[in-house]
């Protein structure tokens, strides 16, 4: 019976720690400000220099952010992402790249 029960518990720790859950790549833009400089659209950047986010490639998106994130990509506008980065997983940014990518 113990047995069974910590399988119970330990399964619910898996599942409540996130990893059984989908992110919302659409909330994830809103609530990591995304939006602040890419435009509520993801196709009206702040300014002409920051990217058009909307139908980007998933995969490449996610490098970019993670290259970033990382600091293996220091050039053109990434210093003002850096800043921003440490407040987003791995996780996050597949879903937000995934969301993304879905955008016309």
């Amino acid at each position: 019976m113990k047995r069974i029960t910590l399988a119970a518990v330990l399964a619910g720790l898996t599942f409540g720690a996130g990893h059984a859950f989908a992110l919302d790549g659409a909330k994830l833009y809103q609530e990591k400000t995304c939006v602040a400089c890419h435009g509520k659209d993801a196709k009206k950047p702040l300014t002409p220099a920051y990217p058009k986010l909307a139908g980007q490639n998933a995969a490449y998106a996610e490098q970019q952010m993670k290259d970033i994130k990382s600091g293996a990509r220091a050039n053109g506008q990434s210093a003002a992402m850096k800043g921003v980065m440490h407040l987003v997983s791995d996780a996050e940014i597949k879903a937000l790249a995934d969301y993304l990518s879905k955008l016309k």
